[in-house]
Parts: C-alpha cells; structure tokens; sequence
C-alpha cells in the first residue's frame, strides 16, 4: 500500500496505512492557524514604474490603508530623484485577528531620467542584500528563533497605458530580474484607454514578453499539479491585469464605491466590468500571497544562497591551498 505525500518543491512516496481509528492528524491545520494567529506574519511587495502611475494609489486601494510612502511624508512636489532611490515602509495590519506586517518597498526615480541605463542595479543590489541579511542570520551558531524577513516576495512592475508596445527599459528590467524576485507586471491607468485598446495591448504586451522569454509569476515550471495548471493557465492568460487605482469614494447606485470621477462618469476600481483591479486584489492577496512567499524562500533565495555558498566554498578551498604553498 503506497501513499504519494506531494508537496510543491518535491515529490516522495512513503508506506502508509490503513487507519483503525481517530487519531487527530486533522487538528494540525487548526494549530498552524492559531499559531499564525499569535506570531502573524510578513509580507514585502516592492513597486517599480516611472513616476505618474499610480503606483502608492494602487497600493493604498489594494490594502485599504495608507501604507505608500506618500503617508510616510512624501510629498507630490518632492524633486524626483536623479538616481533609483529606495523607500521602505512597514504597517501592521490586522484583519479578523491575523497581523500582517506589511512592509511597502518604493523606487522612486526608475524610469524617469533621460539616460536609464542600469537603473535597475540599485533594484537588483536592493534585492540581494535582503537574500545576504537572511542567509547571514540563517548560518549563525546562535540564530534567532524566528528570522526577520525583508526578502522581497513580490514586484508590481507597472507599464505604462501608451496602447502601443513595451518601452525597452521595460523589457530590460523584467528581463534581468525575473529570475529573483517574482515580477507581476500590471497596465497602470487602465481608465485611459477603451476597452478594445485594452484588450488589444494586452495581448501585444503578452507576445512581446513571450518573445523576449520573460517569465512572470506565477512561472508554468512551479505548478503543482493538474488543478493548480488550470488554475495558474487563467490567471497567466488574463495578465497583464490594467488596473485603476483611487482611494476616494463616490456614490453609486445608493452604495459607497471606491473610484475615479470623469467627465463621463464614475469609473469603479472594484467593479469587474471597469477595469481588473479586483482580479488583481484576490490573486495578490487572497489565493496566491502564501504562495509567492514560499516561491520566494525555496526558488529566488535557494538559488541565491546556493551560489553563495559555493562562492564561500571556492574561496576558503583557495585560502588552503594557498597555505599549503606557503608551508612547502
């Protein structure tokens, strides 16, 4: 009798069982939530797109409060920057007694000077150094029980609403960071275009990353089975999400909404038929954040701390033998 335990990163077969009675192996969801109940956890999501886009507004409307940086005294008028700077922000949020500490990464400047080139190296140098925190807690003799974590576990990569094709810093940037951070690339400003030039960009912009082999999350590779395929397949094939986001609220029909006022009307962020904002919201947060955490700490870190250490094993194998030299 062979029982398969599948889980995402590794498959094994075990000997199994018949059970003759109640054991209580099912209590231990229960457990792991009340734990998380009282420990909470960590969330990192880093915004990057040129200024003008709506990146803090979008954030703030994803996570219902003020988070961006602008509520942490950034001001509109503030000069943009002449390099990629990096702003972190951290909240704690709570929600029916779970806490989030929410920690909102910024990259103000990127994308906005007229020469760009390797603006993306603060963003990848930013990145590394949160893998180099971790894993220099990690290889301590005495750790800490529960490392804090600033990993990057998630990257809105914002492309602007011009209707015609990716600017080639987009494809740059997406390129070179794909394969250490998880990148979601998303239209900003959607309400500036029709529903058919939506639609229409969208595919461009899906055959123009295809054509440049960029991978976005959620990657093909790391699906988990035939459901989770079917699954990932929609959302892959629905991306990039144009999105509207606005933290005002207007009345509509009698109810309070969250949108942006035009001369036409009012558009609503959280209404499907508007624009993807809540497509975008539920995948984020309420059926994939665990999982872009987990793809984060067993792929982008794995494969950073892998090189790390060999790098560390090169070094100290030189370090002898240089040593053996000297005593001959």
């Amino acid at each position: 009798n062979i029982t398969f335990i599948h889980c995402r990163f590794c498959k094994r077969a075990e000997s199994g069982s018949t059970l003759l009675g109640y054991i209580g192996i099912d209590t231990i969801i229960e457990q792991m939530r009340k734990k998380t109940m009282k420990t909470g956890f960590d969330f990192n999501i880093m915004v990057v797109g040129h200024s003008g886009l709506g990146k803090s507004t979008l954030v703030n409307t994803l996570f219902k409060s003020q988070v961006s940086r602008k509520s942490a005294g950034w001001a509109r008028d503030d000069k943009i920057p002449k390099t990629v700077d990096i702003k972190a922000v951290s909240h704690v949020l709570e929600e029916g007694g779970v806490k989030m500490k929410l920690t909102v990464v910024d990259t103000p400047g990127f994308g906005d000077q007229i020469n760009n080139d390797n603006c993306w190296e603060p963003i990848s140098k930013y990145i590394n150094e949160q893998y180099e925190k971790f894993l220099k807690e990690e290889v301590n003799i005495t750790r800490k029980k529960r490392i804090p974590d600033t990993r990057v576990h998630c990257c809105l990569y914002f492309i602007s609403p011009t209707g015609h094709s990716l600017r080639q810093l987009d494809v740059e940037f997406m390129k070179r960071l794909s394969h250490s951070v998880n990148i979601i690339p998303v239209i900003a400003k959607a309400d500036t275009m029709t529903i058919e030039e939506r639609q229409d960009f969208k595919q461009r912009v899906r055959k123009e990353l295809e054509m440049g082999g960029i991978e976005f999350y959620p990657q093909k590779e790391f699906d988990e089975d035939m459901e989770d395929k079917s699954d990932n397949d929609k959302i892959r094939e629905a991306m990039p999400f144009a999105v509207v986001g606005s933290d005002k609220e207007y009345q509509v029909n009698g109810k309070r909404v969250l949108g942006r006022k035009t001369a036409w009307g009012i558009v609503e962020v959280e209404n499907p038929n508007h624009c993807e904002f809540a497509q975008l919201r539920d995948f984020l947060i309420r059926s994939h954040l665990q999982d872009l955490k987990e793809v984060t700490h067993n792929i982008h870190y794995e494969t950073y701390r892998a090189k790390r250490l060999n790098e560390n094993g090169v070094r100290i194998k030189n370090s002898a033998m240089k040593l053996m030299q000297m005593n001959l």
